[in-house]
């Protein structure tokens, strides 16, 4: 493994103290608020009164133990295009994170269905896979909803594993999220689909733009959750250079489409199957084994986990991250965030209860971390919603007051931590210019804006 031993070093300082371990610090905690959920065809939210983000972390000297419930505080759903029947629903979940991850040095681990990773407000992270496969016997898909079973299970005797983001991008919500079996979960970067710079599904058009965080080109991605090897992973964008120079540029996946028109063998020669030809149907994509790896000199490139070590904001001493790619229009790219393999010994787990002593982290209250936050306060002028969006990942609630040319405050509305927006109901409101009043830790900004009939 590369740079093994400065890695070794390195982390002897960014775990010396446990208290300060961005795997304790950075999570999402509340104890009051609970989620809401979007029903198909009405852009009004429903309470689900569940807990959302994380309610307790706790730490020992090796581990900590994030108590979840698995819902975001973005609303979700609706999931439309894949007859989900399923909403979002109470995990229960106690995640147990290694505090001193270490690079696998044996055999790489594949990643596998189901959880490969949690997001810093609790939600499941999944790989690409969806269950579904390709069977040559059949000419046909098998696994998952809708199609018979695939015989003796997903494993070698497919080798052509559908990906689950442009499969299944007619079900993903909003927030590019959906449930298994109320399992709510994000495959790829948790930004809202019409924040992409080239918008591909019209799901937001009637459902508001939330997610975990938007995108920001101007600084460093936030740290929005951790793999479960225990190392971090990042949004779309880091610094140009690993060692934290060069300014900021968005991370490029070492992976690209592979050059053929028939499936019969992988990127590395194996014959393999054969799979369907390359058509309209089954387009290049399709499949995770449409992809091969390249490797790129230019430090902004990943390598074949998706991941380079650098140094990050949270991480001053550096350590090997993941990052959560997307090409040049922001939309998700493969493998989008932690794959197919893990860089590092995978040891987290969801365990159903703690059995060892910890000590609880307490977050410090009042701390407004965003640095370059900018707010997109839109329809201007505005008839009968007015939305404001934040840039970055916030974690503390901000407040937004919309304010008359007197200085009233004619109403409060508040971005919840691990959310990005928040909106005004001004249909009954009379027309003339307002003030959109933001106030976010010590920071305060204003905006003008016009109310119209």
């Amino acid at each position: 493994m590369r740079k093994l031993s400065l890695i070794i070093t390195l982390g002897l300082a960014v775990f010396g103290q446990a208290q300060t371990n961005p795997a304790i610090t950075s999570w999402l905690q509340n104890t009051t608020q609970t989620g809401t959920y979007y029903n198909a065809g009405s852009s009004v939210t429903i309470g689900n009164g569940i807990l959302v983000n994380c309610q307790a972390v706790q730490y020992s000297t090796n581990w900590a133990y994030i108590t979840a419930t698995g819902v975001p505080a973005y609303p979700t759903g609706p999931f439309t295009g894949d007859g989900n029947p399923s909403q979002a629903e109470d995990q229960n979940a106690i995640f147990k994170i290694p505090l001193n991850p270490v690079p696998n040095t044996g055999t790489l681990t594949a990643t596998s269905g189901g959880n490969i990773g949690v997001f810093i407000n609790g939600v499941a992270l999944f790989d690409f896979r969806d269950g579904v496969a390709w069977n040559n016997a059949t000419s046909a898909l098998c696994g998952g909803p809708g199609n018979p079973p695939c015989p003796g299970g997903m494993g070698a005797s497919m080798p052509w594993n559908r990906d689950a983001i442009p499969a299944e991008k007619p079900g993903f919500d909003c927030s590019k999220g959906h449930p298994a079996m109320g399992n709510y979960h994000h495959h790829q970067n948790p930004s809202a689909f019409n924040l992409d710079l080239n918008v591909i599904s019209t799901i937001c058009d009637l459902y508001a733009a939330d997610g975990l965080y938007a995108i920001n080109t101007a600084e460093h991605s936030p740290l929005i959750g951790f793999a479960y090897d225990g190392y971090p992973i990042y949004g779309a964008y880091g610094y140009a250079n690993a060692d934290g120079t060069g300014g900021i540029t968005r991370m490029k996946s070492g992976y690209q489409l592979r050059n053929i028109t028939a499936r019969t063998h992988w990127a590395d020669g194996t014959d393999v199957t054969d799979g369907p030809a390359v058509n309209a149907t089954y387009f290049l994509g399709y499949f995770r084994e449409d992809y091969e790896f390249v490797s790129h000199p230019e430090e902004d490139y990943l390598d074949e986990h998706n991941g380079r070590f650098c140094v990050t904001p949270e991480y001053p001493a550096g350590i090997y991250c993941y990052f959560a790619t997307v090409d040049a229009n922001h939309n998700s790219a493969y493998p989008y965030a932690v794959g197919p393999t893990y860089y590092g010994v995978k040891s987290a787990s969801v365990v159903t209860s703690i059995s060892e002593a910890v000590t609880t982290y307490t977050p410090v209250a009042g701390i407004d971390e965003e640095s370059n936050t900018s707010f997109n306060i839109f329809p201007n002028p505005a008839a009968d919603i007015l939305i404001v969006q934040a840039s970055g990942l916030h974690a503390t609630d901000i407040v937004a007051e919309l304010v008359d040319i007197n200085g009233k405050v004619i109403q409060t509305q508040t971005i919840l931590s691990g959310s990005t927006l928040c909106y005004f109901n001004v249909g009954t409101i009379y027309s003339g210019t307002y003030f959109v009043h933001i106030k976010s830790g010590a920071k305060n900004a204003s905006y003008s804006v016009v109310i119209a009939e």
